[in-house]
């Protein structure tokens, strides 16, 4: 019996050691994003339940969720809503949803108003978003995926993260000079270099 009880253990050492990168974070097991992100581990989970909070909200509102085509991307607690609306009105009431939602620290309405996006808009964005995301990660190796959120609408490319200045500035660079984007918009946080998540 007591074989069965430490094999598992044994295991998970030996799955932590073999390059498999997880990591042990509060009794479970979190993946490589999170070890890596700059967050914190409780703003990565707060930025999960955030997302899904709005999610829930959102499609309680039939008008909002019949009419609307909408992303919502939250990083470090700061919340991004992009998309088109037919009505200032409708475009109100998600800034009312995401100021209703505890814990978060600030929102960026970025919405359009008008048609919702086309299949074919939405394909180029995603090959957008995934070519600059390529060329950052390429051309800057000490980032990491979890560090940076690229999201684009409609050719206008929006940048959240944890980063310093110049890794900002080199970052918008890369971004603006990409083929294909219309405009970028800044909304990277810049921690103090004392900071323990930089």
């Amino acid at each position: 019996m007591k074989l069965l009880t430490t094999t598992p253990l044994i295991l998970l050492a030996l799955y932590l050691l073999s390059g498999c990168t997880a990591a042990v974070v509060g009794g479970a097991v979190v993946g490589t994003s999170v070890v890596m992100d700059k967050r914190t581990t409780g703003d990565y989970v707060e930025d999960q339940n955030i997302k899904s909070k709005f999610t829930h909200l959102y499609y309680q509102d039939d008008e909002l969720s019949e009419q609307t085509h909408i992303n919502v991307t939250s990083y470090n607690r700061q919340v991004l809503i992009t998309g088109e609306v037919p009505t200032e009105q409708l475009k109100q009431k998600l800034s009312h949803i995401a100021g209703q939602i505890k814990n978060v620290r600030k929102y960026f309405n970025e919405v359009s108003i008008g048609q919702p996006s086309s299949m074919s808009t939405r394909t180029n964005d995603s090959y957008l978003t995934s070519k600059i995301k390529t060329s950052v990660f390429t051309h800057m190796s000490e980032l990491d995926g979890a560090q940076v959120k690229v999201v684009t609408e409609n050719g206008s490319v929006f940048l959240m993260g944890l980063v310093t200045r110049e890794q900002g500035n080199q970052i918008t660079e890369i971004t603006r000079t990409t083929n294909g984007v219309k405009r970028v918009i800044k909304l990277f946080e810049y921690p103090n270099p004392q900071d323990k998540k930089i």
